[in-house]
């Protein structure tokens, strides 16, 4: 006879709750795991899709493609079309909606945190995609036409498959920049053609940067750093002697019949656009100007800002500024008499001795990286000179940060001093250091490579910027051990001079495309603070004009390090210190800085909870 086990109601409606309680934990659960589910798949998918777009860009951002999923791509130098950009758009409307539609408050931290960040940064993407035609690839001071040579350079050839995504990626430059050329023309057509001037700047690196005489001697260093380049697959049995002589062969081939005549097509096609009735004048004065300059100051600095709050805080640093260099003064009379003069040497004179001193003098004050960091200290070719910043750092992917290179471009950056601080801006602790530390974080914590995606210059620049100040005070550390005292105070009165120069740079920035100031209105500005020379003020306006938010990028940027350094002193109390501050600004990058303040909130609380 079998037995049968009795339960009371109150035991009945017991277990009925726990099963529906177990059932309702069971689907909380789940959406959860669906929602993480669904931002994995998303965050991949759009990482994929942005590599595969474009292989110059996956080569410097992945080492090896096939451990993220590519195994299969096409060598592709995307080219512009109208189509192709409405198609783009159309694509970052899909993936904005894709992430507005996860639950945030259903991931773990890191993703919700990312999340954030790909939301906000695809939202000021599409916000920047309204104005088609207010940006400029063909820039006089950093467009492509000088920008693609160096990255043709430095195209790292790790394997086989490199050398030939290079070759294919060179036999597509004539498209490239045909496609350039039909943007310009749409520009032009819009009313927003970049004036006469400035395309004849454009014209001459496009007649000088590769000329057939060079490619005959075989001098040109797209010839010279290939055969480099080539030299370590050799040595270890990657191709054969064979295989490199038809490389080399074809790389001749490439640069005399398709880079050369894209470069003379780019150049002739721009000359007939040439309109010398079109002014060089900011944004302002164009139909959408400011609202795109609202737009680009987000997007380029990672700052939300409103543009009057902007020129307050700069108009404020300034100030501030002038009265540091005026207490020096006050307190050290007889340096208003040597600064200025010619100094002796600083004590440290080689690339390599300078990278020593910057990396012993940071310990304690930044993070540690892991392994061994090859640096290689290069000059920019004389081809570039002209055209080029006075150094830069190129980018070391995601998972190879063990060999980087910094250029020097010597017809812009002096030694002693300058070289000093540039290396602390490009090297330690400034930008390779911050690459470097930011991708072995990432691997060490298995983050979702799509954050690879997200671009702040404010945070980078502001980053590089901070740092370089940081170098000032170093250097005059330097000249007090040497037991030179006057050239360590003339050190910090240099440090406050470039800040102010900065600093009215960007304000000038704000005039010019936000405030429609015109030449003479930034001329007499000028010149009330000392610069008279008309072609130093021709120059500064020019460069300007032609390159929006720039200075801001740096000064704005750091500026909002500052802000947030000085937040997070407030809200950490006792438990802040530089080293912390630093940890959790390199942590959390690259990002905006509205979400950097909120992550500083957060931060802030698990402090106090912790207490």
């Amino acid at each position: 006879m079998k037995k049968y086990t009795r339960f009371s109601a109150k035991q009945l409606l017991f277990m009925s709750l726990l099963l529906l309680g177990f059932s309702c934990l069971t689907l909380f659960l789940f959406g959860f795991h669906k929602d993480e589910k669904r931002f994995a798949n998303i965050t991949s998918r759009l990482f994929i899709t942005e590599m595969e777009a474009n292989t110059l860009n996956m080569h410097y951002t992945l080492a090896s493609p096939s451990d993220f999923g590519m195994y299969d791509y096409r060598a592709v130098l995307p080219c512009y079309s109208e189509k192709d950009s409405l198609r783009e758009q159309a694509a970052a409307e899909n993936a904005l909606a894709a992430l507005k539609s996860v639950r945030v408050d259903h991931l773990n931290p890191s993703d919700a945190y990312l999340c954030t960040l790909l939301t906000r940064y695809l939202e000021n993407t599409l916000t920047l995609s309204d104005y088609p035609y207010y940006g400029e690839p063909l820039s006089p001071s950093s467009g492509m036409q000088s920008q693609l040579p160096v990255l043709l350079a430095e195209y790292t050839f790790r394997s086989r498959r490199d050398v030939e995504d290079y070759l294919a990626l060179l036999d597509q430059t004539d498209e490239y920049f045909a496609s350039l050329l039909v943007y310009e023309q749409e520009k032009s057509d819009a009313g927003l053609l970049m004036p006469a001037s400035s395309l004849r700047k454009v014209r001459e690196q496009c007649d000088t940067l590769l000329t057939a005489a060079e490619l005959e001697n075989g001098t040109h260093f797209l010839q010279t750093t290939f055969r480099e380049r080539l030299e370590p697959l050799l040595q270890n049995g990657s191709i054969t002697q064979k295989d490199a002589e038809t490389y080399l062969a074809q790389n001749d081939r490439l640069l005399k019949t398709v880079l050369l005549p894209a470069y003379t097509a780019l150049g002739d096609g721009l000359l007939l656009l040439e309109d010398d009735s079109i002014s060089l004048t900011g944004l302002a004065s164009r139909p959408q100007g400011k609202p795109y300059y609202e737009a680009l100051l987000i997007s380029e600095t990672g700052s939300y800002r409103p543009v009057p709050e902007v020129e307050q805080l700069l108009s404020d640093k300034f100030s501030a500024e002038y009265e540091e260099i005026r207490k020096i003064a006050a307190s050290h009379p007889e340096i208003t008499d040597i600064y200025g003069q010619e100094r002796s040497s600083f004590p440290l004179t080689t690339p390599e001795q300078i990278l020593a001193d910057l990396q012993s003098r940071m310990n304690g004050l930044f993070p540690a990286v892991s392994g061994n960091t090859h640096i290689a200290v290069k000059a920019v070719s004389e081809n570039l000179r002209d055209y080029t910043a006075p150094a830069f750092y190129l980018t070391a992917p995601l998972d190879d940060t063990q060999n980087n290179v910094i250029y020097i471009n010597q017809k812009k950056t002096p030694a002693g001093l300058d070289l000093y601080t540039t290396l602390a801006h490009e090297g330690y602790p400034g930008h390779l250091y911050q690459t470097v530390y930011s991708n072995q974080k990432a691997l060490e914590t298995a983050a979702r490579p799509a954050g690879e995606l997200i671009w702040y210059g404010g945070y980078l620049e502001g980053w590089a910027l901070y740092v370089e100040f940081l170098s000032y005070d170093y250097a005059s550390d330097i000249f007090r051990e040497a037991g030179r005292t006057q050239d360590a105070l003339c050190t910090q009165i240099e440090k406050h001079n470039r800040s102010l120069q900065l600093c009215l740079y960007s304000l000038l920035d704000i005039m010019i495309h936000y405030e429609d100031a015109s030449y003479s209105q930034v001329a007499k500005m000028l010149e009330g603070f000392g610069i008279t020379d008309s072609n130093s003020i021709k120059s500064v306006y020019a460069y300007i004009a032609q390159e929006p938010c720039n200075y801001l990028k740096y000064y704005l940027g750091y500026l909002e390090i500052l802000s947030l350094k000085e937040k997070a002193a407030s809200l950490w109390g006792d438990a802040y210190t530089d080293y912390k501050f630093h940890c959790f600004f390199l942590d959390n990058g690259p990002a905006d800085f509205k979400s950097l303040e909120e992550q500083l909130q957060k931060e802030a609380s698990s402090i106090m909870d912790s207490k």
